[in-house]
């Protein structure tokens, strides 16, 4: 897909809140990057380095009522949903103060006080649960919106299109949002599906479809407003597959790069088209911010995170009569 710029008539204040919500998640990764060889971070990481223009594009075109469901790879998700860094870095160190008190680490996220109602390390697992979501606003008439976020290995899952047809079917205000990254692991799309056609697939069950290019977060921002607007209109569920590319390696902090991974020529195509120097590059030509404010803006959610890291290094770990606190029965 061409990475051509679209014209926008978004708000300045939005456009600029694009940006700092995709710095917020590529600075608090990069940190996770930094801390991991100091071996205090227990949890594995699934990075979400290069793909921050979709959760960021999609959350902010949504309200803090709407729920997001999420997948391994859940720390985008998050961070963009408006997630507490502080919450955020206590759980990567699986402490108490976490948004999942400790008992979630990196691949469990959960905090519903801003709608993020969890992420599952089952591939395709958080899906039918956004479908479920969607269901209970119809049933209760709240006018809210489930999204639910899945890559391309999802794809390959029987429970993505009974989930469509249900959605179709009932009618309900959910989002499907497939961050096609090209790989599964290191499996690629062309060695497990004979067609490259989902938007198709989603729209055989009648549900409304956009392929987009999801390292263009104004782009990402415009379709997933249409797409909550229109679930909001009762004019039933949608579906985006974003096509985007991750930096790092499916699990950790390494780059899948060479025989039986990734190509390097791939790789730094994609890293060329970095979604945040983009935005960035389309703020500045546009007299949008200046080389200052954005010296300034990346200053501030530094220190955030240097301080977010020190508040979740500091917190307390989970006692053992914590145990079957926070427990569902």
């Amino acid at each position: 897909m061409e990475m051509e710029e679209i014209e926008t008539d978004i708000p300045v204040e939005k456009l600029i809140e694009l940006y700092r919500t995709m710095l917020k998640i590529r600075l608090a990764e990069e940190k996770l990057v930094e801390l991991h060889p100091e071996q205090q971070m227990k949890t594995p990481f699934h990075l979400y380095i290069g793909q921050e223009a979709i959760a960021s594009g999609v959350s902010i075109a949504m309200t803090k009522k709407d729920v997001v469901f999420s997948t391994h790879r859940s720390h985008g998700h998050y961070i963009a949903k408006g997630g507490d860094l502080n919450k955020f870095m206590a759980e990567m160190y699986c402490k108490i103060k976490g948004c999942s008190c400790g008992k979630g680490g990196s691949m469990h996220l959960i905090d519903t006080s801003v709608g993020h109602m969890g992420s599952s390390a089952i591939v395709s697992g958080s899906i039918p649960l956004a479908v479920g979501a969607a269901f209970a606003f119809r049933k209760q008439n709240k006018n809210n919106v489930a999204v639910t976020y899945f890559g391309d290995g999802a794809v390959d899952e029987g429970v993505l299109y009974e989930s469509l047809n249900f959605a179709a079917l009932k009618n309900l205000p959910v989002i499907f949002v497939c961050e096609n990254n090209f790989y599964a692991i290191n499996s690629k799309v062309a060695t497990r599906q004979a067609l490259d056609n989902l938007p198709g697939r989603a729209e055989s069950f009648g549900v409304a479809s956009k392929k987009i290019d999801g390292n263009n977060v104004i782009e990402v921002y415009k379709t997933a407003k249409e797409m909550v607007e229109r679930a909001k209109q009762n004019k039933g569920p949608s579906l985006i597959e974003a096509l985007t590319y991750r930096w790092k390696a499916h699990i950790g902090i390494e780059d899948d790069i060479g025989p039986g991974m990734r190509p390097k020529e791939e790789f730094e195509e994609w890293k060329r088209k970095c979604p945040i120097k983009r935005h960035e590059k389309y703020l500045l030509e546009n007299n949008i911010i200046s080389e200052e404010e954005i010296a300034k803006i990346k200053e501030e959610i530094q220190d955030m995170i240097n301080k977010a890291e020190q508040f979740g290094r500091k917190a307390p770990l989970p006692d053992e009569c914590d145990l079957y606190e926070d427990v569902f029965k």
